[in-house]
């Protein structure tokens, strides 16, 4: 398997990035391939709806995005991690899933075969506060990217009350399930979690 990641985090070793490491050491261990973006890395704007999409499906943006169209093409899996701010996904995160507007127009406006059903997208989010709608909005976001990139959401790995830099290392539990989780996605028996501490 094949395993592309895009870590929207702008805070590198921080949460999100370490709760992500410990998912892909798990895929890892099944013998997947994991190519782990930091997207705030690159340089990279989002959407800026020229239209150019509208002829051929290709982004007219030439940036260090441009790359990852043939990644999320060419992988099994996609994941995408954020933390959660203002009940929302990062801004980096945002500006990934608005460059899926090309593959969308490829899709549906186009009608190209961009992917084959198989492949599968899977969302993990970190947030400080523990409010009972905390999701709600960022799962319909993703769940339309995944829709637009020709992929299929399967699961999310979800955690809640999070906040200060590294404080996820502190529960162990959290760590070894989410390297359980890796797995998980590799055998393709992946169950959703949801974690409150």
């Amino acid at each position: 398997m094949k395993i592309l990641s895009l870590m929207g985090s702008p805070r590198i070793n921080g949460n999100t990035d370490i709760l992500l490491n410990y998912i892909l050491k798990g895929a890892k261990s099944k013998g997947a391939t994991v190519k782990n973006i930091k997207l705030i890395t690159l340089k990279y704007k989002g959407c800026i709806e020229c239209g150019e999409c509208e002829k051929n499906g290709i982004c007219s943006l030439k940036d260090d995005f441009s790359p990852l169209y043939n990644e999320i093409l060419s992988s099994d899996a996609i994941i995408i991690a954020s933390p959660i701010f203002f009940y929302n996904i990062s801004s980096l995160t945002q500006m990934a899933v608005e460059r899926g507007q090309a593959l969308w127009v490829a899709k549906y406006r186009l009608n190209k075969n961009i992917t084959d059903k198989s492949k599968i997208g899977i969302f993990v989010a970190i947030g400080a506060t523990r409010g009972q709608r905390l999701f709600d909005g960022v799962n319909l976001v993703i769940r339309y990217f995944f829709d637009a990139i020709g992929v299929k959401q399967v699961s999310s790995f979800l955690v809640k009350g999070i906040e200060k830099k590294g404080e996820v290392l502190q529960h162990k539990n959290l760590l070894d399930d989410a390297i359980e989780y890796g797995r998980e996605i590799v055998e393709f028996k992946i169950k959703d979690r949801l974690f409150i501490v």
